[in-house]
């Protein structure tokens, strides 16, 4: 376990590291730092343990359990009685590693999925500059783009919220405070297999790069911020020439622009959308049927599970597993207010409201079920007007055919009374103070 003896005040690390809190953390925060029990995030703790006193932010730790070799349960064994030592609070996640090409991958996956799930200002991690170097030139080898060799930022904004206060410390300092403080962890021995690329880059590579280029650390974490500062710059001639593509991409605004910047937009509203970024053909072959399509256009491309679709000159992502709702039994709806729907795969969720939504008075003792459609439905939208085939209302509405097929109907007997995505329909909405329930379509998010 850690040592009690402490360092020297002026400590040059623990100055860096608290500096680095300092930017990101306020008075009131809570910090959760991520402990693996290597050298690196025991180090961590420690500073920010010492970083902690007398600055105004709270302190615990996060243990994820992988699963993966076979020392994993001593290992939370050793976090536990470390954290005890230092009274800070624990908590540890197993989690099941996605078996794929890449057994690294898929743990880093898990783990920031429970980082994701943590309440707090920002998750700790111990990322430091050697990791940087290492992360950069595994991009370049995989020929990844200005994007993929930017460098890790100290501070993450986006969910989960991280920090990494130790990113411009090369692990020769981090294990010199380690031994200067007596400090204990544990090594993990699939640090040494050199199957796993970091590791023939870490043992292999960059020993030898060492001895022509000492200090390749410095100038290839430099070169990792330059080309962060260039991903900046490309995000924002993207959102200069695709606008916001939070929802859809507005096909027309690519018109007259060059593939170069095309293909800049197609990987930003990708990434704005979390799709696993396609390699560097296919994004050639989506921008050149991007370029050469018109609004009438109906393209379907995939990408990373995901589906990209264009409609009336938009294109959206559509996840590629959701399917055409599969014909089905009735769903009989009791007054429930949330009624799971597993076909359509989401939630129909019925609020009561005065004024507003379906009228209970007039669908009151009548049979009430959900069912997909079958064609042929019709429905009023406007008391003024005649009842319209649910085909014009989508077409009118332009609800793509994807949408169109997961929505679920809701009928009082033969008569339809609500569409999800279209409305209630004039017969069975509910008059000013009359009881009523207001319908809302939920699918499950992806």
């Amino acid at each position: 376990m850690a040592s009690s003896r402490k360092s020297p005040k002026n400590s040059t690390l623990l100055a860096r590291a608290t500096a680095a809190v300092k930017r990101h953390v306020q008075r009131g925060d809570h910090l959760v730092a991520g402990l693996s029990g290597g050298i690196d995030s025991v180090v961590l703790l420690d500073l920010l343990c010492r970083a902690s006193r007398g600055s105004g932010f709270t302190l615990s730790a996060v243990h994820v359990n992988h699963q993966i070799n076979p020392s994993a349960n001593a290992w939370a064994k050793f976090c536990r009685a470390l954290c005890r030592d230092h009274a800070i609070p624990l908590t540890v996640k197993k989690v099941e590693v996605k078996k794929g090409d890449s057994l690294e991958a898929a743990a880093r996956a898990a783990r920031y999925a429970v980082y994701a799930g943590v309440k707090c200002a920002a998750i700790a991690l111990a990322h430091n500059q050697d990791d940087q170097v290492e992360t950069l030139l595994l991009q370049l080898l995989r020929g990844s783009g200005v994007k993929g060799a930017s460098a890790m930022p100290e501070f993450r904004i986006e969910k989960p919220v991280l920090l990494r206060p130790l990113l411009d410390v090369p692990r020769s300092e981090i294990a010199a405070y380690a031994r200067a403080r007596k400090l204990e962890w544990i090594e993990d021995d699939s640090n040494a297999d050199t199957a796993f690329d970091r590791n023939f880059l870490r043992h292999r590579l960059l020993p030898v790069i060492a001895e022509r280029y000492p200090a390749y650390r410095q100038t290839l974490s430099r070169a990792s911020r330059h080309f962060a500062e260039a991903a900046e710059l490309l995000d924002a001639c993207a959102v200069a020439d695709a606008g916001d593509t939070e929802d859809t991409l507005d096909l027309a605004r690519l018109d007259g622009l060059s593939a170069a910047r095309v293909k800049n937009a197609l990987r930003h509203f990708l990434s704005q959308h979390g799709v696993l970024m396609p390699n560097a053909r296919r994004i050639d072959e989506f921008a050149r049927q991007l370029m050469r399509a018109d609004a009438t256009a109906n393209l379907r491309l995939k990408a990373g599970g995901h589906d990209l679709r264009s409609y009336a000159g938009r294109l959206h992502v559509v996840p590629a597993s959701r399917k055409a709702v599969p014909s089905l039994e009735c769903v009989p709806w009791r007054g429930e207010q949330r009624l799971l729907l597993a076909p359509f795969d989401g939630m129909l969720v019925m609020t009561p409201k005065r004024g507003k939504g379906i009228s209970l008075a007039k669908i009151a003792g009548k049979k009430l079920m959900v069912r997909e459609r079958q064609g042929g439905e019709r429905l009023r939208l406007d008391a003024s007007r005649p009842s319209r085939t649910l085909k014009n209302l989508w077409q009118e509405a332009c609800t793509p055919q994807w949408l169109r097929d997961g929505s679920p109907l809701l009928f009082a007997g033969n008569d339809l009374v609500y569409v999800a995505g279209l409305g209630v329909d004039a017969a069975f909405r509910a008059g000013a103070g009359e009881a009523g329930v207001e319908p809302a379509w939920h699918p499950n998010p992806r």
